[in-house]
């Protein structure tokens, strides 16, 4: 048993895919990308560990779940254990799945990893490719627009322009001690949001 090592999870957002969407991120990033909305998960190193067979139950426990997206850090250096997962969760539903990588397709195909080609043949959507900030416009599902959305089955065929023209929107989700923001923030939210933030608090 390989144990996944994740940063945050969310378990019911409409702003990371179509539809009612459990969301993962991976702890650990290969890349440094300038502009990153989560540079805290950019280390390598031990977050929160867990089984993906027992992941996979609790995604498919929320109801109205639709699908699964994951980001990170950098799934693909978890190939082993997002295989699992995903296999899990296609053995008991066939949920739609979303995955973020930094690498591109092509590099991936080349690794000849059997990990990441069970992981491909397994997601509906690749989005591809390094955050470039000078790329960002402001649009879509992909954080700029030099990253490639795959379509690698046909399920989200109709929502194609979503992926590359919808109009971004984040969710704002309340813990405790701290708040989690998901989805691709438009341009200036950070600096928006702490304004509404220091007015609501003055």
């Amino acid at each position: 048993m390989t144990l996944l090592n994740i940063a945050e999870i969310c378990p019911s957002t409409r702003t990371l895919g179509p539809g009612q969407r459990f969301v993962i991120w991976v702890q650990g990033c290969c890349f440094n990308c300038r502009g990153c909305v989560s540079p805290e998960w950019i280390p390598q190193k031990q977050a929160t560990e867990i089984d993906p067979q027992k992941l996979a139950n609790y995604i498919l426990s929320i109801p109205a779940t639709e699908g699964l997206t994951v980001s990170g850090g950098e799934p693909m250096l978890q190939a082993a254990a997002l295989s699992e997962l995903f296999h899990n969760l296609r053995q008991q539903q066939d949920i739609s799945i979303i995955c973020f990588t930094g690498f591109t397709l092509t590099q991936l195909q080349a690794q000849n990893n059997p990990e990441i080609d069970q992981i491909l043949s397994l997601i509906d959507v690749l989005i591809d490719g390094q955050y470039l900030p000078e790329f960002n416009d402001n649009q879509g599902w992909r954080g700029s627009s030099n990253q490639v959305v795959h379509f690698l089955t046909s399920r989200h065929l109709p929502e194609a322009s979503l992926f590359t023209q919808r109009q971004r929107d984040v969710e704002i989700h309340l813990r405790p001690n701290e708040a989690l923001m998901v989805g691709i923030p438009p341009l200036n939210f950070s600096n928006h949001f702490k304004t509404a933030i220091d007015t609501a608090t003055k």
